[in-house]
């Protein structure tokens, strides 16, 4: 495909508006690593893979993955894809797939023991990398309320690495029915903010070892008080030296990990062992 005006192109090129993407419920998956996530595990979900030729070349694996998941490829010259990527330097493939957030109940119905709730995040960047944070640690799902960034968002989809593609993800949760859902599927629901009590002391008390819901807010002013009393607990990260705070995915990691920690502790061995 060598001409940009093509009505395929066009399509996939709309999508760099949300308008778009909610209307016709795809978006763009830019990247090898996020192209062959997106192939490996929901191929159900991956519509078209447009892919140059010098990366096809590169790259024989992945287009072989596209074909074996009955994918359609179309080969695109360098300008092309470059008129529909949403990147400076596009990687030379990216991927048009169909929305994968799931309902909240269907999230929760498998007995999720940790799950990052995004309440009020509006950078796509941070919420992306959080998602891939809260799937590093083993989390069972991510939530994402509906005052937060479209998970969809370029920015945030290519934060991820692939990580969207991963795990369950919950989009547009109004924040109460969330915690209420959360709650009545065994979880606490502990807000991260700088105005709780100390982290450390928490997971030494043994508070981290049940199934927690973990609520991180906006990076700028955190949770808003309304969510900050819904919350059944609410932890901060402490902070040792001398920086003011921590950024918001870095402070999620820490929080994510310290419960995943907690969780799969094992047991003490038996004395005289």
């Amino acid at each position: 495909m060598t001409s940009a005006r093509s009505p395929r192109v066009a399509a996939a090129r709309r999508l760099a508006k949300r308008s778009f993407r909610s209307a016709d419920r795809r978006f763009l998956a830019e990247g090898p690593q996020a192209v062959r996530e997106a192939l490996a595990c929901t191929p159900d979900r991956v519509l078209e893979v447009l892919v140059t030729d010098e990366l096809a070349g590169r790259l024989p694996e992945l287009v072989g993955l596209a074909r074996d998941a009955r994918v359609p490829v179309m080969r695109v010259t360098a300008d092309v894809l470059a008129s529909v990527a949403q990147t400076v330097t596009p990687q030379g493939v990216l991927a048009v797939c169909g929305f994968v957030d799931v309902p909240l109940e269907q999230a929760l119905s498998a007995g999720a023991r940790l799950v990052a709730v995004l309440a009020n995040v509006r950078d796509p960047g941070n919420a992306g990398t959080v998602l891939r944070a809260a799937d590093a640690a083993g989390a069972d799902a991510v939530v994402l309320t509906d005052a937060s960034v479209d998970v969809y968002n370029g920015k945030c989809v290519r934060a991820t690495a692939g990580s969207l593609f991963h795990l369950p993800v919950v989009a547009g949760a109004p924040a109460a029915a969330a915690f209420d859902a959360l709650r009545a599927a065994g979880l606490r629901v502990v807000a991260a903010d700088g105005k709780g009590r100390d982290l450390d002391l928490a997971d030494r008390d043994g508070d981290l070892a049940g199934p927690t819901a973990w609520v991180f807010g906006n990076e700028a002013w955190g949770l808003p008080d309304a969510l900050l009393d819904m919350s059944d607990d609410v932890l901060a990260v402490p902070i040792h030296g001398r920086a003011e705070s921590l950024n918001l995915a870095t402070a999620a990691a820490v929080c994510l990990y310290a419960s995943a920690r907690a969780q799969r502790a094992l047991p003490a061995p038996p004395s005289g062992h």
